[in-house]
């Protein structure tokens, strides 16, 4: 990779970590439904995971994972087992961004949009999935509290994070087009991303 390819990947992460890191800093002050912040920046991260494959978007679920932190419903996790909350919170984001460049990475080549609306799609079932794992593994005693005698994983998928995932997947789902878009004009017209060709 040449010297002028590296200084454009790192501006183009640089720039990409930072929208990601003030939409979801928006996204942990915006009122919570069942008690878990919505997650306004998964776009930047499908975009970063396209553009500059898994690791560019591994990175950026890491850097979405540490603004998760500081969500005031991550409060409720982080005093019952920092540790977990701190694992979960990072590992999570991150393996929806590593996630979401392998899909791209295996069906570009039979189709670029398509490619690009399954890992968009992808991303929110990856996150939600492994943050619904994460919760049955280290804060299963909390939940049952949580639930005040209701089933356990009623409370957990209907009450904590159903209505958050589906508005993150309509999201995704509504702005898959745009992002298609998106990863065109920046690749071939200004020649950003190096893993994307047609």
């Amino acid at each position: 990779m040449k010297n002028s390819e590296k200084v454009k990947r790192m501006i183009g992460l640089a720039t990409l970590s930072a929208i990601v890191a003030v939409l979801q800093l928006i996204a942990n002050y915006i009122p919570s439904i069942g008690g878990v912040s919505i997650t306004l920046a998964l776009v930047p991260l499908i975009i970063g995971a396209v553009l500059y494959g898994p690791l560019g978007g591994c990175l950026l679920g890491i850097i979405m994972g540490i603004i998760v932190l500081t969500a005031p419903s991550t409060g409720s996790f982080l005093a019952v087992n920092p540790f977990a909350t701190v694992f979960l919170c990072l590992f999570k984001t991150a393996v929806a961004g590593l996630i979401c460049g392998w899909i791209f990475k295996a069906l570009r080549k039979k189709s670029f949009s398509a490619a690009i609306i399954v890992a968009s799609l992808a991303c929110p079932m990856i996150n939600t999935g492994i943050f619904a794992g994460g919760c049955m593994l280290f804060f299963l005693d909390t939940l049952k509290e949580w639930a005040g005698g209701s089933n356990v994983f009623s409370y957990l998928f209907l009450t904590m994070i159903g209505v958050n995932f589906l508005v993150e997947f309509a999201i995704n789902s509504f702005l898959s087009p745009t992002i298609i878009y998106i990863v065109r004009i920046l690749s071939q017209h200004f020649q950003i991303g190096s893993t994307v060709k047609e």
